[in-house]
């Protein structure tokens, strides 16, 4: 038997919802934890575009730059 240890995370939610939850409230807290989360990413993303002081011309270039690593047949 393989064992794997629970976030606090994952167990605060376990002990929260340990009862039966409709359906409609279960995609709306799917909701509030994503919103939680991308409001989160762009709070880190905010801070590392200020730390580089980067402007709106560094975005241009961003925009316009390739950076995909290219396929072989």
């Amino acid at each position: 038997m393989v064992q794997t240890a629970l976030s606090n995370m994952q167990l605060e939610l376990l002990h929260l919802f340990n009862r039966p939850i409709p359906e409609e409230d279960l995609k709306m807290i799917k909701r509030l934890i994503t919103a939680y989360l991308a409001e989160k990413l762009n709070r880190m993303a905010d801070e590392v575009w200020e730390q580089k002081a980067w402007t709106a011309e560094d975005m241009q270039g961003f925009l316009a730059k390739h950076l995909r690593t290219p396929y072989r047949a």
